[in-house]
């Protein structure tokens, strides 16, 4: 625009036109003027296509419906039945997966309040699949997963998530301090509440530590702390929780020796009087559970105590040697 101006202006001047430079300055002034709200209109057209490509994806998520909902006759959990949890001739397949090959295939078995289970068994046997169902995080395929002696469908599902803990193997913590992270638990604990839980996990020493203590950064997903302290975190969460069933989710798969020895511990300490599922690759973590199912290929195929799986010599002590 400036060198059009310029190019007109030096025409009309050859061609004799009276023209005077403040003329030509005018005109200058005034393409300028113009221009810079122009650009700004440019940018704002810009960010409008920008903002609503985000906002489309933003609405998309706010406008999805939860696959697994409350039935409109469903209850809360019997309280007086705390810690029971059974499978009852449960197939399972995953929504993406093939419907002929299941996960899990005819599974039952039955928990008591305050037992010790472990799952074990080659990789893609459907362990993890099982610590998915009792929370209610995917519906059974067909049979029924019965939480404090109820259908899990039948039950409040918020309420059964207030009454399961679970430590998995890839710890989730947000980038806030750790007492926040310990506190998405249990909102209202006091700083007492956070310290013996997190004496209980052994990892109040390792946080005393810190300069800033409980009010530390931990950094997005965790990633100023090491493993191990992430996983005693977690532990601590649970605790401070105090579910009457844990579910363990290979919590120390990916922990060094040392490591897993210390948060084996805690683990040891957060199952101590709960209904506790946990799912296993080192069997050295569950030579003391009170029943250990072996699963393979999404069946049950042997259950008993260690010393008992080892005797009869199949799958387990198979895993084992």
């Amino acid at each position: 625009i400036p060198a059009i101006i310029h190019l007109v202006a030096a025409y009309l001047i050859v061609g004799d036109v009276p023209i005077t430079a403040g003329t030509i300055v005018a005109f200058t002034t005034v393409q300028s003027r113009l221009l810079f709200p122009t650009v700004g209109l440019l940018r704002v057209v810009l960010d409008l296509q920008t903002s609503g490509a985000l906002f489309a994806r933003i609405f998309e998520y706010l406008d999805l419906r939860p696959a697994i909902i409350d039935s409109p006759t469903a209850r809360p959990v019997d309280d007086s039945r705390l810690g029971h949890v059974a499978f009852d001739h449960v197939t399972f397949a995953y929504p993406d997966g093939e419907p002929d090959h299941p996960t899990l295939r005819d599974v039952s078995f039955e928990l008591q309040p305050g037992q010790f289970a472990a799952f074990v068994g080659p990789s893609g046997a459907g362990k993890t699949t099982v610590s998915y169902l009792v929370p209610r995080l995917y519906e059974a395929t067909s049979g029924s997963v019965r939480f404090a002696g109820a259908d899990v469908r039948d039950v409040v599902h918020e309420d059964l998530m207030r009454h399961v803990g679970i430590v998995s193997q890839e710890t989730y913590l947000f980038h806030a301090s750790i007492g926040d992270n310990l506190r998405y638990a249990k909102p209202d604990a006091t700083d007492d509440e956070l310290e013996r839980a997190a004496r209980a996990a052994n990892i109040h020493e390792t946080i005393a530590s810190f300069p800033d203590g409980y009010d530390t950064i931990v950094g997005e997903r965790g990633y100023r702390l090491s493993g191990g302290e992430k996983q005693r975190i977690a532990i601590a969460r649970v605790l401070l929780k105090d579910p009457p069933v844990l579910v363990l989710d290979e919590a120390t798969s990916a922990l060094d020796s040392i490591s897993e020895r210390v948060v084996q511990t805690a683990l040891d300490t957060a199952a101590a009087g709960r209904t506790t599922i946990s799912i296993a690759h080192r069997l050295s973590t569950i030579r003391d559970a009170d029943v250990i199912f072996v699963l393979d290929h999404g069946e049950i195929v042997e259950q008993g105590t260690h010393d008992e799986l080892l005797e009869v010599g199949g799958t387990y002590a198979n895993l084992h040697r």
